[in-house]
């Protein structure tokens, strides 16, 4: 009996790790729309869980829906790739460094 408690217990931990979000330090460095907020340059915590992101910097935090991709292979750095249609820069997609996770931004 006592082994089965234990077993159930490691695998209710074992999903709930796994659920868990999952951060990432996230560096813009020029001026950054996410949806119809804009973001100054600095260091950002972005916070992935599930079918959502938060990139936070302490002070105030935006929320956005992306389709997480996985890449062929690890990407060697986060990279951020823009849209540019009406003079700003729109956050189109994250490639996040030493994973394979690309996060792609519905705008």
């Amino acid at each position: 009996m006592s082994l089965s408690r234990f077993i159930l217990s490691f695998g209710t931990l074992a999903l709930a790790l796994a659920s868990a979000a999952s951060s990432y330090k996230l560096t813009l460095f020029q001026p950054s729309m996410v949806g119809n907020t804009e973001l100054k340059p600095g260091e950002y915590k972005l916070d992935v869980n599930g079918e959502r992101a938060t990139i936070k910097d302490g002070k105030s935090s935006v929320e956005a829906a992306v389709k997480v991709e996985t890449g062929n292979e690890k990407f060697a750095n986060t990279v951020v790739r823009y849209g540019n249609g009406d003079g700003k820069y729109h956050v189109q997609e994250i490639r996040l460094g030493g994973t394979r996770t690309k996060l792609v931004f519905n705008n």
